[in-house]
């Protein structure tokens, strides 16, 4: 933590020491007098969920149930941080394992079915971080009746046909065959026979296209911006629990922390750095790619201008639900909403609202339990 933090966190902690406030509102907010109430995030190793091992690495966050980060001592909250690859991660999430997830909002809607799912923030959305590489196919057209490989009923699927739909062209007479990423990759690196076409993410992408000097991208995500997009989300029977809403300003808080530090010229290589040992153990000039190709809500002025825009309610979140319906992903629509609390997925505003604001957080901590 640089000493500006530092300065600021020591004021910020010398306002909820106790005995500075004996509010029961505050105390009910987290947790009851003297608890500490814990929870826990999943998360999988990607460019904007990575973020949160890079807290843990600069101690805003102990991933470990019963010790503190700066973040979890200012929100009063214990933070479980677990890593896991992201199948389990949705699976933990699904079976209430978890309180909360990293998730794109595709694969959120067939949880929230069981599990009422409030939206806290997005974190990032793609602009090339998918893409469809092809060896010997020069264009769109040329790719028709051909088979690319990549992961059925994913992003990558779902990015495959938008654009394909996008150029006006009917993905049936696109055969899209089910494959994992790495091993599409992997087959396409080594020149395996018929691996002509592939659909896959970061770092497969640039890990393909440096290791094939004859691979090309035929069309990536950057053409249907802010329809893939990563985010944290908090189940609405975490949130209700004693300390739920504040640990949803706690993790909202880090992730914010962490990208100051990416943005600010003195800390921002240091961090990138250890953010591509998080993601791929990646060098940092192929860091510096990565999140050109993964664009990040860096501040929460941004991420309010995606979830107050009428293209994510109007277009976007009804073009991804017809998709994952079409596609067998869930088996009904989730009621969707925007600071709409009975909704089965929320999109909620609140919490990136309540950082923007120049409250301290003790009077932050007041407000949840109003």
């Amino acid at each position: 933590m640089n000493a500006k933090s530092t300065i600021v966190y020591l004021a910020l902690s010398a306002m909820v020491l106790p005995g500075c406030s004996n509010s029961k509102k505050e105390s009910e907010a987290t947790g009851g007098a003297g608890a500490t109430p814990s929870f826990t995030l999943a998360y999988s190793e990607y460019p904007s969920w990575s973020i949160f091992g890079v807290a843990s690495k600069e101690g805003l966050i102990d991933p470990a149930q019963g010790k503190f980060g700066t973040i979890e001592e200012r929100w009063r909250v214990d933070i479980v941080l677990n890593y896991a690859e992201y199948d389990p991660c949705i699976t933990q999430y699904g079976t209430s394992t978890a309180d909360a997830v990293c998730i794109t909002n595709m694969d959120i809607l067939s949880p929230s079915l069981k599990r009422a799912s409030v939206a806290i923030m997005p974190t990032s959305t793609s602009v090339g971080a998918d893409a469809c590489i092809a060896v010997g196919i020069d264009s769109i057209e040329a790719l028709a009746g051909k088979t690319t490989y990549g992961l059925e009923k994913s992003v990558s699927q779902y990015c495959f046909e938008r654009v394909l739909e996008k150029h006006n062209k009917n993905p049936e007479d696109f055969p899209f065959s089910n494959q994992d990423p790495g091993v599409a990759a992997m087959a396409m690196q080594s020149s395996q026979a018929g691996i002509e076409s592939i659909m896959v993410w970061n770092p497969f992408v640039m890990q393909t296209l440096k290791k094939r000097a004859d691979a090309k991208v035929l069309f990536d995500s950057s053409e249907i911006e802010e329809e893939i997009i990563d985010m944290v989300v908090v189940a609405k029977d975490s949130l209700a629990k004693p300390g739920g809403r504040a640990f949803a300003y706690a993790i909202a808080d880090a992730f914010y922390e962490v990208n100051k530090l990416l943005a600010a010229p003195e800390t921002a290589d240091q961090t990138l750095a250890t953010l591509g040992e998080e993601f791929g153990k990646l060098s940092l000039d192929d860091m510096k790619q990565i999140v050109r190709q993964t664009r990040m809500y860096t501040k929460p002025e941004d991420g309010l201008a995606l979830f107050q825009s009428e293209q994510f309610k109007t277009a976007t979140m009804p073009h991804v639900t017809k998709f994952c319906l079409s596609h067998e992903i869930c088996d009904s629509e989730p009621s969707q909403g925007f600071n709409a609390t009975d909704s089965q997925l929320n999109f909620d505003t609140t919490f990136m609202e309540g950082i923007l604001s120049d409250k301290p957080p003790v009077q932050l901590l007041r407000q949840t339990a109003e």
